[in-house]
């Protein structure tokens, strides 16, 4: 997986997300882009409109009937995207989950650990991946008991994404504001 990851500049592909818990049940589906240096663009077809970006510097998120952006310096994210994020940079896996282990089921490969600092919040992510080291699922599982799935399809793997791709523009009239960081 470090491998594969780390010989790429972009990447495209389809997602679906599934949250459970706190009583709410959420699907989400879209297509995700990433492109090294540090960026990460989340584009919902289900809902329509909502989106996620991350152009390096800033993260942005936006829900179709919220009054505003949310805005937010990428080093304070923590979002449950974030586990992502280290397709960004220079991937060793080891460096980013603790207690990691491995398991086969069915020919699937799946690393589980926790992302180092978070243990408060996630009590485990697991990583499936195939063969050739291409994510295909990523779940987060909080200690609140939530879970949040993500499937990963149909990647494309260093294709030309134009630089404008990852600068934020908010929707018409609706203001930008800053976020406070994590608790």
């Amino acid at each position: 997986m470090d491998d594969h990851y780390n010989h790429l500049r972009t990447m495209r592909a389809h997602f679906s997300e599934q949250y459970s818990g706190m009583g709410m049940e959420r699907d989400d589906s879209g297509t995700l882009l990433l492109a090294r240096p540090g960026r990460m663009k989340w584009i919902y077809a289900e809902p329509r409109g909502k989106y996620f970006l991350l152009d390096g510097h800033y993260a942005y998120f936006y829900a179709p009937g919220n009054e505003q952006v949310q805005r937010m310096k990428a080093s304070q994210l923590d979002d449950l995207r974030s586990p992502l994020r280290f397709l960004l940079g220079h991937t060793k896996i080891a460096a980013e989950l603790t207690g990691l282990h491995l398991s086969t089921r069915g020919g699937a490969l799946t690393l589980v650990g926790v992302p180092r600092g978070a243990a408060r919040r996630i009590a485990s992510v697991a990583l499936t991946v195939t063969p050739a080291g291409e994510i295909t699922a990523i779940v987060i599982r909080e200690q609140d008991e939530s879970t949040t799935r993500f499937s990963l399809s149909s990647e494309e793997d260093n294709l030309t994404l134009a630089p404008e791709t990852f600068r934020f523009s908010p929707p018409p009239g609706v203001p930008v504001s800053d976020a406070l960081p994590p608790a």
